[in-house]
């Protein structure tokens, strides 16, 4: 596993370290030289990438036959697939937005082992928008339970987003809500799950990573 680099500031994802310290710095320049009106911009972006990257602790709901959300965010498409990309298999997907003003960290909708990962670089589209899933740069992990049912999830980049960050390699082992990766900065997750599943969501819900379920598939 390429793994997470454990946080250096409690409370944030460790993608936005960098952000948050290059604000810090530049909001205290402006102080010391001094620059009031440089010293307002900078607090503010600093404000903003502590909240954006902000990763909260989950508590993921127990039972095997449980998916829960991939992502933060609003539902924006429920529907069955004749042929889902990369896994070519009918499924029952489900499209979540994330906003800039989300929580932007993912985690794992099942417990499972790592099948697949398929990354593609891609065009710019808005991300609440069906065609981003095709069109825009993407990340998709297939996931194989220990009973042999598959839940893919695919991490897509929004107009503006271009850095789509996975944790996971190929056999790889996964538990339910573990940290997956992030994308920056709005963006939309999908997941894909088999048509046996039933979806417990809506769109125009609002859901959590590592809590929300999203569907129930039926365990041996």
């Amino acid at each position: 596993m390429k793994g997470r680099k454990q946080p250096l500031i409690p409370g944030l994802a460790p993608e936005g370290t960098f952000f948050v310290a290059a604000g810090a710095v530049l909001f205290l320049l402006c102080l010391i030289i001094p620059g009031w009106f440089g010293a307002l911009i900078f607090c503010v972006y600093t404000a903003f990438a502590i909240w954006f990257f902000r990763d909260p602790d989950r508590t993921p709901p127990k039972g095997n036959e449980l998916i829960t959300s991939p992502a933060d965010g609003r539902v924006v498409e429920v529907e069955l697939v004749e042929k889902a990309p990369y896994t070519n298999e009918p499924a029952r997907k489900v499209g979540i937005f994330m906003s800039p003003f989300n929580v932007h960290v993912n985690r794992s909708p099942i417990t499972g082992v790592v099948e697949e990962v398929h990354y593609k670089q891609g065009g710019f589209v808005k991300a609440d928008m069906a065609e981003a899933s095709l069109i825009n740069e993407h990340n998709a992990v297939v996931l194989r339970r220990d009973d042999g049912a598959r839940v893919m999830y695919v991490q897509v980049s929004g107009l503006v987003a271009r850095r789509i960050v996975c944790y996971l390699l190929t056999g790889d082992r996964v538990e339910r809500g573990a940290r997956v990766g992030m994308i920056r900065f709005g963006s939309r997750v999908d997941v894909y799950m088999s048509p046996r599943t039933e979806v417990l969501v809506k769109v125009g819900e609002t859901v959590k990573a590592g809590e929300s379920i999203v569907g129930r598939l039926p365990w041996p």
